[in-house]
């Protein structure tokens, strides 16, 4: 919080400051809400969200986080899985032979350095709403309201979004909408070779350790350092609200130092 909301904590009884910060977060990202609900492109995202609402109810999902422990899935096994891919993980296409059934992106640095890559893909892909100023509405992308500000877990991805410090979050929310369970994670390593403050912009020098091929953040590619706790407080609000509604999310991926999920052998799942 800013000092002088720490200020105003002193003057306030204890019980009330949960509302004075979501009051002031709220206060945040409310001035984004009328065009982010009445704009031509969200008012057809939101039509599009409305018809894939528990659309998928019956069929698990599995969720590919971009970690190197995907060079040691048989990612082959997902033909024919409904998956949710993240950020770049199109430049594996090729190689694969196949693409994600649904591919989200909302890192404001990875849409505005790969913005030709993403309006070229001719598939169903989930953007930010702040993606508008590179990546123009078409048949294939839906914009979602994310923010980054005041945590929750949305059930109906028709409204905001927090997006937790991950992409994989806000799959999570979207998985969730349209009914997907269980929803499994690949890749998700849930750590990173390269540190430093959390969110802090960094420009990649060489080859890429922290994601499965060495390409994918590049020499010259601007990024932000993970924020490792954000994500791991966002990940038990994702578990709580799955497993109140009666579902799971299951972790398989290899080796990975993510522990808030239960773990699969990912072999097992086939």
């Amino acid at each position: 919080m800013p000092a002088w909301t720490r200020t105003l904590a002193r003057y306030v009884p204890a019980w009330a400051l949960p509302w004075l910060r979501a009051a002031y977060l709220k206060a945040l990202w409310l001035p984004q809400w009328p065009a982010a609900r009445w704009h031509p492109w969200r008012r057809e995202s939101r039509r599009r969200l409305a018809a894939l609402k528990d659309r998928y109810r019956g069929h698990r999902a599995f969720i590919l986080g971009n970690g190197p422990s995907l060079r040691r899935t048989d990612v082959q096994k997902l033909r024919g899985e409904f998956t949710f891919g993240l950020n770049r993980v199109y430049l594996a296409f090729p190689q694969w032979g196949f693409r994600t059934t649904f591919l989200v992106s909302v890192n404001d640095l990875v849409i505005e350095q790969c913005a030709a890559d993403l309006q070229a893909l001719d598939m169903p892909k989930f953007l930010t709403w702040r993606a508008r100023r590179f990546v123009p509405l078409d048949a294939h992308t839906t914009f979602l309201f994310t923010t980054y500000m005041d945590p929750t877990f949305a059930t109906d991805a028709r409204g905001r979004l927090w997006e937790g410090a991950t992409v994989t979050y806000v799959a999570l929310q979207l998985a969730f909408h349209m009914g997907f369970d269980p929803v499994i994670l690949v890749g998700v390593d849930h750590r990173f070779e390269t540190q430093g403050p959390a969110n802090q912009t960094v420009v990649s020098e060489g080859d890429d350790p922290n994601h499965f091929l060495p390409h994918y953040f590049g020499r010259g590619f601007r990024w932000q350092l993970p924020d490792l706790v954000t994500s791991e407080y966002a990940y038990r609000l994702a578990r709580q609200a799955y497993e109140r509604a009666g579902r799971r999310v299951l972790d398989a991926t290899i080796d990975g130092r993510l522990q808030v999920f239960p773990k699969v052998a990912y072999e097992d799942l086939f």
